[in-house]
């Protein structure tokens, strides 16, 4: 895999227009430790690709996920940068269901660390000031208080990159999402006006700056470029609250449904078919996760082999 930060460092840092290109990464590598094996009893191992967690505790949720795709340290190495990528878009509280929820990105970020993590950034792009709802969404405390390091997105921070899409070619996009070794993307699953819902790969509309609502003018197209270029390591989605109506902003907790479930992979498509059926709908609604499933980013049949659903109370 690219070593992103050296490549970046490589590069003149704040050359005007400076273009960078990520070079091909794998879509989603299966952990050494989900590859067929034994356990310590010498009997098969299974194998978890994906895993659905019901519970009252979303950060037990949360570690009862990750442990059953593999443990953290599956994903991130000793030494890594890593990103922690939440919704943290729009002036709410946590029980409008708007922003991903604290307490699973606060525990995300403290299991990175303790995989061995050299440091972990939270950071977003949100559509309301950032000041307000990094405080508001309660996520700028849960994540520094798990030890990262909560990064505000300014004109600074963004360097013009070739996508190398299909629809997008040169953008803004957030530094750190270059210099991360990892990326964990950490969606909450709701309902958008204009995509009719946003889960795993509009989330990384976060990790962009510039004019991002031209990417509506040919959505999934443009959500299937970022997640073919970001490729992040992790994705997980949030649906201990989902908002099933007047999304993204929201704001009236009758559009709040509670469903105390999250859900883990390594393959970004799984997740996104999994999130559509928690709305009722069909998958093949949501160009996004076929146009997905053929650039090679994963399968939209998250039910197939490694497939794990537990509910722990």
């Amino acid at each position: 895999m690219l070593d992103r930060r050296r490549f970046l460092v490589g590069l003149a840092a704040g050359a005007a227009g400076l273009l960078v290109s990520r070079g091909k990464l794998p879509a989603f590598p299966v952990p050494k430790s989900l590859k067929p094996g034994a356990n310590d009893k010498g009997q098969k191992s299974e194998i978890h690709t994906m895993a659905v967690v019901k519970g009252a505790s979303p950060e037990l949720a949360t570690r009862k996920a990750i442990e059953l795709i593999g443990g953290m340290g599956s994903f991130i190495s000793k030494g890594d940068v890593v990103l922690v990528k939440p919704n943290i878009g729009w002036d709410r509280v946590p029980e409008q269901a708007a922003n991903t929820n604290p307490v699973v990105v606060g525990t995300l970020v403290a299991m990175a660390l303790e995989a061995g993590a050299k440091k972990v950034v939270v950071a977003d792009n949100p559509c309301n000031d950032a000041r307000r709802t990094y405080v508001r969404s309660g996520i700028a405390d849960a994540a520094k208080s798990a030890g990262a390091e909560v990064v505000y997105m300014e004109d600074r921070h963004y360097v013009k990159t070739n996508l190398k899409g299909e629809v997008i070619t040169d953008w803004l996009v957030f530094r750190g999402a270059i210099e991360a070794d990892k990326i964990i993307n950490v969606p909450i699953a709701k309902h958008h006006g204009l995509g009719g819902l946003t889960l795993a790969m509009k989330n990384l509309m976060g990790v962009t700056g510039g004019p991002r609502n031209l990417m509506h003018q040919r959505l999934p197209e443009s959500l299937v470029d970022l997640g073919a270029f970001f490729k992040p390591r992790l994705t997980f989605l949030d649906a201990v609250r989902i908002l099933k109506a007047n999304g993204p902003q929201g704001g009236s907790m009758n559009d709040v449904v509670q469903l105390n479930t999250v859900a883990a992979s390594a393959d970004p498509v799984r997740i996104e078919a999994f999130g559509v059926t928690l709305f009722g709908k069909k998958i093949e609604d949501f160009p996004t996760v076929d146009l997905a499933e053929k650039r090679g980013l994963g399968t939209r049949d998250f039910r197939s082999t490694g497939f794990i659903e537990v509910d722990i109370g």
